[in-house]
C-alpha cells in the first residue's frame, strides 16, 4: 500500500504499550487532565476518516461499529466521511436502543443526519472495522463475532485502534479476528500489533494525549508536529 503521503515514525524510537498501559493513559486523560472521552473519540474518528480518504479516495464506505468506545470512534468517522461526500452505510453490532453514553450520542447524530443504517454488511470501496477495541475479553461472541466474520469478505478493511478480535498485548487471536489492510492505532502503538499479520500497514494517530503522558511509556513520545497521522516504520 502507498504510504508516502504520511510522515513516518520509527517504531524503535517510541514506546509500545499493553492494554493495561492504555487503560492508564485513558484514566490520566479523563481523571487528571479532564480531557473527556467525547473529545478523544472526535479526534480518533476525524483522523480515521482522513486516513480512509487519503488511502483509497472511496466513493462508498461501510462502517462496522460495536457498542463501545471503538464503535463510537467509527461513528465519528462515518460523520466526517459523509460530510466529505462519501456514500456511508453503518452496521451496528447492537440495535440502537441498546447503545449508551457517547456511542449512543454519536449514533443519534448520524440518524439526525440521515446516514444510512443496515443490519447487514454491504459491499463498499472501503470497510471500517470499529467493532472491538483494545479491551478484548476472550473470543468475540454473539453479534460481534458475526460482524467480525462478515468482515472477512471485505476486500479493503481499515481497522480502528486494532483489528477486532486481536489481543493488543499478546498479538494473539483467541477466536475469529479481522485481517485488515491497514490499522490506525491511537496515542501509542500497542505491543501486540507489532508482528501480528492481521494488522496490515500500521498508522498512529494523535488523539491529544500530551507528550508528557506518552513519554512515560517509552524512550520518546511520538512527534505529531508533521501531521496528526504517522506511518509506523
Amino acid at each position: 500500500m502507498e504510504r508516502q503521503s504520511f510522515p513516518t515514525v520509527d517504531g524503535e524510537r517510541i514506546g509500545w504499550i499493553t492494554e493495561r498501559d492504555m487503560v492508564e493513559v485513558d484514566r490520566i486523560m479523563i481523571d487528571d487532565l479532564h480531557i473527556e472521552l467525547l473529545q478523544m473519540m472526535e479526534n480518533a474518528g476525524r483522523n480515521l476518516a482522513r486516513l480512509v480518504l487519503d488511502l483509497a479516495a472511496p466513493r462508498s464506505v461501510v462502517v462496522a461499529a460495536g457498542s463501545g468506545g471503538n464503535g463510537g470512534g467509527g461513528l465519528v468517522a462515518a460523520r466526517h466521511l459523509t460530510n466529505a461526500g462519501v456514500d456511508v452505510t453503518v452496521t451496528m453490532s447492537r440495535p440502537p436502543h441498546q447503545l449508551t453514553g457517547v456511542t449512543a450520542h454519536q449514533h443519534d447524530i448520524l440518524q439526525r443526519m440521515g446516514v444510512a443504517m443496515s443490519t447487514q454488511l454491504s459491499d463498499a470501496d472501503v470497510t471500517i472495522d470499529a467493532v472491538i477495541g483494545y479491551s478484548l475479553r476472550g473470543a468475540p461472541r454473539g453479534a460481534s463475532a458475526a460482524l467480525v466474520k462478515a468482515l472477512s469478505s471485505a476486500p479493503f478493511v481499515v481497522a480502528l485502534d486494532t483489528p477486532s478480535g486481536l489481543d493488543v498485548t499478546t498479538g494473539e487471536a483467541p477466536g475469529v479476528a479481522v485481517s485488515a489492510t491497514a490499522t490506525m492505532t491511537l496515542a501509542l502503538p500497542k505491543i501486540g500489533l507489532r508482528t501480528a499479520p492481521q494488522v496490515g500497514d500500521l498508522y498512529l494517530a494523535d488523539i491529544s494525549v500530551p507528550a508528557s503522558v506518552a513519554a512515560a511509556f517509552g524512550p520518546t513520545a511520538p512527534d505529531f508536529s508533521p501531521g496528526s497521522i504517522l506511518a509506523v516504520v
